[in-house]
C-alpha cells in the first residue's frame, strides 16, 4: 500500500508552529485526549498544514481533520465551508465541533467522534 502524499503550503510551517504554541483552552483540552495515540491508538497531529490551510487535528492513517470552531468562526460559514470542500477534495473527513461543546461535554464529544472514527474503520 503506497503512502498518500497530502500537499501543503510551506509558508504555512511557521504559522502552524506558533498556533501549536498558542492553543486556545478547547484545543487544548482536546489535545490532552488525542495526544500519544491514546484515543483509540491512533496518531494525530496538531496545527497540520494542509494544502493552503492549517487543520487543528489531523490524523493521517484515518484521514480525518478535527477542527474546533470558537467565535472566529462566527459569520464565516462560506469561506469556512469553501475550506472543507478543500480539503475533502484529498479524500480527507473533516469533523467539526463548536469549542463550547468541548468545554461543556467533552466526554460527550469523544463519544461522538469514537462513533465517526468507527464509521470511517467499515
Amino acid at each position: 500500500m503506497s503512502k498518500k502524499i497530502i500537499p501543503y503550503n510551506p509558508k504555512l510551517v511557521p504559522l502552524a508552529r506558533e498556533l501549536r504554541n498558542n492553543s486556545t483552552l478547547p484545543e487544548v483540552l482536546l489535545w490532552m485526549k488525542l495526544r500519544n495515540k491514546q484515543f483509540l491508538g491512533y496518531d494525530f497531529d496538531r496545527q497540520k498544514p494542509i494544502d493552503n490551510y492549517i487543520v487543528d487535528f489531523f490524523c493521517k492513517e484515518l484521514m480525518l481533520a478535527i477542527e474546533i470552531d470558537g467565535s472566529s468562526h462566527d459569520y464565516k460559514y462560506e469561506q469556512d465551508l469553501s475550506r472543507q470542500q478543500s480539503i475533502e477534495t484529498f479524500g480527507i473527513t473533516v469533523i467539526r465541533f463548536e469549542d463550547i461543546r468541548v468545554k461543556r461535554d467533552l466526554e460527550g464529544l469523544l463519544g461522538e467522534l469514537q462513533w465517526q472514527i468507527r464509521e470511517l474503520e467499515k
